[in-house]
């Protein structure tokens, strides 16, 4: 145990809770870096150790994070002492050898996770372990469990909670800039969370965020849900489920994402939802490449769901190309708006709004979903209601689509060839937009003028890119000089591509949530 003085570096530390100790302070406490110490002032944490000889002896550096839990302040006196082993650590070991885990040892996990007793490597090992043994339904009801009691929880005083979630994957997906009006003027209330765009070229919250902001608290979307029924906020913001999160960034690094499940319905069960519908892209391009592998998907998430108490059924959707004609967040915000205003015909888009409204419709027990969806879409009902969540989460409620500002640098990309569209690369159609920028620079982003099966004539305008960023268009041309992102031809062309060397493939990976 040591006395020692707090330097405060005046750096994050991505919401753990670290300390810098110097290399003789560390050894006379018997600790090296990535072990954790116990820092003591009014209140007690314990915190993960780097060692530094730019920290002088008997101090301890302290990051932003450390500062904030113990309210420290320049020069303050703290205790620090060896912290004891976590015992979630035994835990993951256990699951690194094959062993199932309870409910009672996923939740000190995910506890320690949440109160910053795991390093980087430690939560590397468990999820890996969740990826290589593959996660079954028990285990991943005990971590949704888990991962909702140790965050906040939306108390909403309404029987029937209704909400919607994708597995993501598929580009220009807006529709539910679509559906969260369309549920909520029929009176039911959909708290909609989602997520920023992780690998993709837009999550829902980038788009909502054109419109309206989105980085609410838990007491504004209960004031908002209270007015307007709906409302639609960056998960992130909020802290729910926060220990989903963590998991996310290291499944993210790894590539890999075995906490699909928990993920998504964690989510779900912390603001209270009774009802759910799941969409689940399918096709090539999309995380499910069969109907096969998504119905036993489908069968999955509805068995968990059942166990969370959520009334849970799923939509399997069309993921073999983008959604709409927009990829980007204000491009696909300004085409939402369009047709909501019913300035522009978009029959895809359109078509997979109000199929997934018509089933949340027919979960909630209303007849011919589909249909009353398709009504309330025409009527401008949807769009006033849109306009009414715009105002109460503190947005321009009279926002016009040509308000919407986009990219002032484009590229334009006509065909070299006649025939019709035979394929869309999800993948490649990701890569360019954000290589133009998006998401980040909001206005960046694609135009498509052409999609599967329509006819194409030689110097068409396939599709147009937009920058805000002039230098950003190079990277994109480097991009079009060595891929493809979609395939001119005829239906009776059999041949995709000739391979003459060993070639690079890059895979597909999508982790939205």
């Amino acid at each position: 145990m040591m006395q020692l003085k707090i330097k405060i570096l005046n750096i994050d530390s991505g919401g753990k809770p670290f300390v810098f100790l110097n290399d003789k302070d560390a050894d006379e406490l018997n600790v090296t870096a990535s072990e954790r110490v116990t820092v003591k002032a009014k209140k007690k944490i314990t915190a993960i150790v780097n060692t530094s000889t730019a920290i002088e002896k008997g101090f301890l550096g302290v990051t932003e994070e450390v500062r904030k839990m113990l309210l420290l302040k320049q020069n303050n006196t703290v205790t620090v002492d060896i912290a004891p082993f976590p015992k979630s650590l035994q835990f993951i070991r256990n699951k690194l050898s094959g062993k199932k885990l309870l409910y009672s040892e996923i939740h000190e996990i995910v506890q320690d996770l949440v109160d910053g007793n795991l390093n980087e490597n430690e939560i590397s090992a468990f999820v890996t372990a969740l990826h290589i043994d593959k996660l079954d339904l028990d285990e991943a009801t005990s971590l949704s469990r888990s991962m909702v009691d140790t965050g906040k929880t939306l108390s909403i005083d309404k029987k029937v909670i209704i909400d919607k979630h994708s597995i993501g994957g598929v580009p220009g997906d807006k529709t539910t800039l679509l559906v969260v009006p369309i549920i909520s003027s029929e009176g039911f209330t959909i708290p909609k969370t989602s997520s920023r765009a992780i690998t993709s070229a837009a999550g829902t919250a980038d788009r909502a965020e054109i419109l309206m902001p989105v980085e609410l608290t838990t007491n504004n979307m209960l004031k908002i849900l209270k007015k307007s029924n709906g409302c639609i906020a960056w998960g992130g913001a909020i802290d729910l489920a926060p220990a989903d999160d963590m998991f996310v960034k290291i499944e993210f690094s790894l590539h890999i994402d075995p906490l699909l499940l928990p993920s998504i319905m964690s989510k779900k069960k912390a603001v209270g939802a009774t009802h759910l519908v799941v969409d689940i892209p399918t096709g090539r391009g999309a995380k499910m490449k069969t109907v096969g592998e998504a119905d036993l998907l489908a069968k999955d998430i509805i068995e968990l769901g059942s166990r969370l108490g959520i009334h849970t059924h799923c939509t399997l959707t069309s993921g073999e190309q983008p959604i709409g004609n927009t990829v980007g967040p204000a491009l696909e915000a300004r085409e939402a708006l369009e047709v909501l205003m019913n300035q522009k015909d978009v029959p895809d888009l359109i078509d997979k709004a109000c199929s997934i409204a018509g089933s949340m419709f027919e979960l909630l027990g209303k007849k011919d979903g589909y249909v009353l969806a398709k009504k309330i879409l025409e009527s401008g009902k949807a769009e006033q209601k849109m306009r009414e969540i715009i105002k109460s989460q503190g947005g321009n409620p009279l926002i016009l689509p040509k308000d919407i500002p986009i990219g002032k640098h484009s590229l334009v990309i006509s065909s070299e060839k006649s025939g019709q569209i035979l394929w869309m690369e999800n993948r490649i159609i990701v890569d360019i937009a954000r290589a133009a920028g998006a998401p980040k620079d909001k206005g960046a982003g694609i135009v498509f003028n052409k999609k599967t099966g329509d006819p194409v004539q030689t110097g068409e305008v396939l599709f147009t890119i937009y920058a805000e960023k002039a230098h950003k268009l190079d990277r994109v041309k480097y991009i079009l000089s060595t891929q493809t992102p979609l395939g001119i031809g005829k239906r009776s062309d059999m041949l995709i591509h000739k391979i003459t060397e060993s070639p690079v493939v890059e895979r597909t990976f999508v982790i939205d949530r």
